[in-house]
């Protein structure tokens, strides 16, 4: 069988002539017609050659991976337990679902306390606005994405250094107006923005106070890719200090735009060329500019790079660690980049288990480090908590926590034009009716019927979360995160156990029953 998704999909808006009919290992149909219009991604790159390459649509869409891994979440059962209780008394008055404490503190010298162990990966695009603010009402991170200054129509830079950045101000607002003592807003800085020292700036006068450098993610392993549509847009870019590939300045290529004849623009993220003493002095920087937490980002790299990365955090005294698995993503990814590049999550939670204890085991004092890449459901987060234990304590939530920010605006705005989608109506007609989490809000906020209702979406969505992982932590009798352990999920096939190195059943029998 294959793992790989055919040659038509959603996520460049083409599709199949003959679906029920393909040739597993091209991904195309069985019969190749000679008057075939071109409906496949063949087709596509037959028409827009290597603009094919992207998703469709990247302004208005988030993507992910099609590809069905060999391995996932669902290979693995939660565990149950009938007896006792860690985490608080054997009491049957408090060792109930409500009481199990989710909180958890980010940060080695300057924790901030957050009321679960969520972090909203990096969002600079569709509706951020409602995603930093539903974080900051849920109480958790959430954190800026990269290339922030090359939306910014506003920016001001001086000698290739940002001076001012209006947007970076709007989107640290969006969550600063509605934190009440948890979490934080987090800026990220590609190497792009390094160059152009906007963790500085933000540092120095924004007020940022959580800063997170990246290497790359799941889906996109190199830096961000974008098309420039116009000659002066690619010039502008360039002279920011962005690669715009071909050069917009060279008087050959200027030629052939200006009568149609050469190839389009499009902007390179620069590959990051970090090393370990270069990462050290940096996160010391950061700190002594006024950084209370410095994290760093990465995907699912080579072990050995992982392991390298690990390291140097560990020397570097780095906070957080995001490691981002194969099947999430979000942004403008190349398609077969999102498919077919990484370590699934699941394999990569699994290794850095390993390295983790390993490193413990030879005294490394070790980061935080969370798991993220394509989880989005309460028992997914509760699965990468036991997986990862003791040492992988948070679970990054992306694509999902940006649906919820675009379903609840989007009902919002239905209901401004005096309309119920359907598949509501059964709960009422107005927005106290539709949005649950409203009432919750008002007993924690001044004016809270005025909040949107895409943050309010966002703060809902991760009430559900937060109250299926208690309830899932209450199956196994755990009533606080530091006892949720490895034991607590099981794996239901042989792939699954020879990955993650977890007893499965039949196991787990054996040692019971030697104990008769």
């Amino acid at each position: 069988m294959t793992y790989s998704p055919s040659l038509g999909t959603t996520v460049t808006h083409t599709r199949m002539r003959t679906p029920d009919n393909l040739s597993p290992f091209s991904g195309m149909c069985s019969v190749c017609t000679a008057n075939c219009i071109g409906v496949c991604e063949i087709g596509l790159s037959a028409i827009r050659g290597w603009e094919a390459t992207y998703p469709y649509q990247t302004d208005r869409n988030q993507f992910a991976s099609e590809k069905n891994y060999p391995v996932d979440y669902s290979h693995l059962n939660i565990n149950g337990r009938g007896f006792g209780a860690q985490g608080c008394k054997e009491d049957p008055l408090e060792a109930t679902y409500p009481n199990a404490d989710m909180s958890i503190t980010v940060g080695i010298d300057d924790p901030v306390k957050l009321t679960m162990p969520i972090i909203l990966p990096a969002m600079a695009k569709l509706n951020w606005r409602d995603y930093y603010a539903g974080a900051a009402m849920a109480g958790v991170m959430a954190v800026i994405g990269e290339d922030v200054v090359m939306k910014d129509l506003k920016v001001i830079l001086e000698n290739g250094k940002v001076q001012k950045a209006p947007l970076i101000e709007e989107m640290l607002d969006a969550f600063r107006k509605y934190e009440r003592g948890y979490g934080d807003i987090v800026l990220q800085g590609n190497f792009d923005d390094e160059h152009l020292g906007v963790l500085d700036y933000a540092i120095r006068e924004l007020g940022v106070t959580s800063v997170e450098l990246k290497f790359a993610q799941a889906a996109k392993g190199i830096q961000g890719l974008g098309i420039v549509e116009n000659l002066e847009k690619a010039v502008a870019l360039k002279k920011q200090g962005y690669i715009i590939h071909p050069d917009p300045e060279n008087p050959k290529i200027v030629e052939k735009f200006e009568r149609n004849a050469g190839p389009r623009f499009e902007k390179v993220g620069k590959l990051p060329i970090w090393d370990e003493e270069h990462l050290i002095k940096r996160v010391s920087e950061l700190k002594a500019l006024g950084a209370k937490r410095v994290f760093l980002k990465t995907g699912p790299f080579h072990p050995q790079d992982l392991i390298r990365i690990l390291t140097i955090a560990s020397k570097a005294s780095v906070d957080l660690v995001t490691f981002d698995g194969a099947g999430g993503g979000s942004g403008n990814s190349p398609v077969k980049m999102m498919n077919e590049w990484g370590i699934p999550t699941i394999q990569l939670e699994s290794i850095l288990y390993r390295v983790l204890k390993d490193m413990e085991g030879k005294g490394y004092p070790l980061p935080q480090v969370v798991i993220t890449g394509g989880i989005a459901m309460e028992d997914q987060v509760f699965k990468a908590l036991a997986l990862g234990a003791p040492f992988i304590s948070m679970v990054g939530i992306g694509r999902a926590a940006m649906t919820a920010a675009m379903v609840g605006k989007n009902v919002e705005d239905h209901l401004k034009e005096n309309r119920v989608p359907k598949e509501f109506e059964r709960f009422g007609k107005t927005k106290e009716d539709l949005f649950e989490g409203l009432k919750e809000l008002r007993g924690m906020y001044d004016h809270a019927d005025d909040f949107s209702g895409g943050a309010i979406g966002v703060y809902s969505y991760l009430g559900r979360i937060k109250r299926g992982v208690q309830h899932l932590m209450a199956l196994n009798r755990k009533f606080n995160l530091a006892s949720i352990e490895r034991e607590d999920v099981v794996p239901l096939t042989g792939e699954a156990k020879k990955i993650t190195g977890l007893k499965d059943y039949a196991d787990l029998l054996e040692e019971g029953l030697k104990q008769l």
